[in-house]
């Protein structure tokens, strides 16, 4: 009897923790958008948490389509995470170091969230570092290198974003120049707050809000960091207030790339989890409504990571090959109404038109 009721009991936890995705009903176009950005992920880091999670309990088995970029930029076959995001963020391939800006002159490019906030729809990004980092930035700021920090922050001045959430607090007001950037945004109606609590934000939608997590960069997940996977599902919930015509939202686990730069497993091991867990919650704002479309990719691989033959016949031993990034394909998982145009191999640029498509929007005006 009392391995029967052991068994029942785990059969409940297990439906309880888990994320039915077949019993949703799509609307026929996605209303909300979520693209998230694992920097430094392909299939190699996809793979070592897959084993180090068992087999069948990684986020990214529940995914029905699964689909490859091609990951190289404008002019070299090894992109770098500003190039990588850039044509995430505008259709364009551009060069390594680039923000959202195009050959040959360093042109701007309106990105996919310039261009939908344009539209009327809210728009966010959260994000595992700095608000000025490569990947956010691509998304809202227009700059010739991704060096230029201090310059990135004041293009968050520019673009109505509905809210952030991520790092870099001292970027916006502990400046060379003497400017407070906080205060800037508090005059254009923004809540900007410090730390991890999130409970004096306007999570009515009655206003948009910048959380800054830190001054700096954040730490890591095993180091103290845990705001990403609760961030996510908070942000949704408030997008969706903020428009009735529907939200993109951007969301990094940013230092899956930097724990490939270390070539430190355990790093690894632990922003992959941690990026497992943020992926758990964009899909079950999804499965809740049937009209998002969820996107799980990476700018490109980080490390050479090789899953290679340990002691031990149920395991692997990660090796890496560079403390630089790699030009393998990269991994698109997509769920939500239109998933279907996720599969095959295409351009990284490929990513931004799809998500047009899939909304049936032209584009954007550039």
């Amino acid at each position: 009897m009392l391995p029967l009721l052991l068994m029942l009991l785990g059969c409940a936890a297990n439906k309880k923790s888990s994320i039915d995705l077949q019993a949703v009903k799509f609307s026929s176009r996605p209303k909300n958008i979520i693209l998230l950005i694992g920097d430094g992920m392909a299939l190699p880091q996809v793979s070592a948490h897959q084993y180090w999670q068992g087999i069948g309990n990684s986020i990214f088995e529940k995914f029905p389509i699964i689909g490859f970029h091609k990951s190289y930029s404008h002019d070299e076959l090894v992109t770098d995470s500003a190039a990588g995001a850039t044509a995430f963020a505008c259709g364009q391939k551009t060069t390594n170091g680039a923000i959202g800006v195009l050959p040959p002159d360093n042109e701007p490019c309106i990105t996919v969230l310039e261009d939908l906030d344009r539209k009327g729809f809210a728009t966010g990004m959260v994000v595992a570092c700095t608000a000025t980092h490569a990947t956010p930035a691509c998304f809202i700021a227009h700059r010739e290198l991704r060096a230029f920090t201090e310059e990135i922050a004041l293009d968050y001045l520019k673009t109505d974003i509905d809210c952030f959430i991520g790092g870099g607090e001292a970027l916006f007001n502990e400046r060379p120049d003497k400017l407070d950037l906080t205060d800037s945004l508090r005059r254009k109606g923004y809540v900007v707050r410090s730390g991890t609590n999130f409970n004096r934000l306007p999570l009515d939608g009655s206003a948009p809000f910048i959380q800054f997590t830190h001054e700096r960069e954040p730490p890591t997940a095993s180091g103290g960091r845990k705001y990403m996977p609760y961030a996510t599902e908070m942000v949704c919930q408030y997008l969706q207030k903020r428009s009735p015509k529907g939200f993109f939202l951007m969301v990094e686990g940013s230092q899956i790339d930097w724990a490939g730069h270390a070539n430190d497993r355990n790093w690894l091991r632990a922003e992959m989890k941690d990026f497992d867990k943020t992926i758990s919650k964009a899909l079950e704002f999804a499965a809740s409504n049937g009209e998002t479309l969820v996107i799980v990719t990476g700018d490109h691989e980080c490390g050479g990571l090789a899953l290679v033959k340990a002691s031990s016949k149920k395991q692997f031993l990660p090796s890496f090959s560079t403390h630089l990034h790699t030009a393998v394909n990269v991994p698109v998982y997509a769920y939500g109404p239109m998933q279907n145009l996720f599969s095959g191999t295409y351009e990284n640029t490929g990513i931004y038109y799809k998500i047009y498509e899939a909304l049936g929007l032209i584009g954007s005006e550039q």
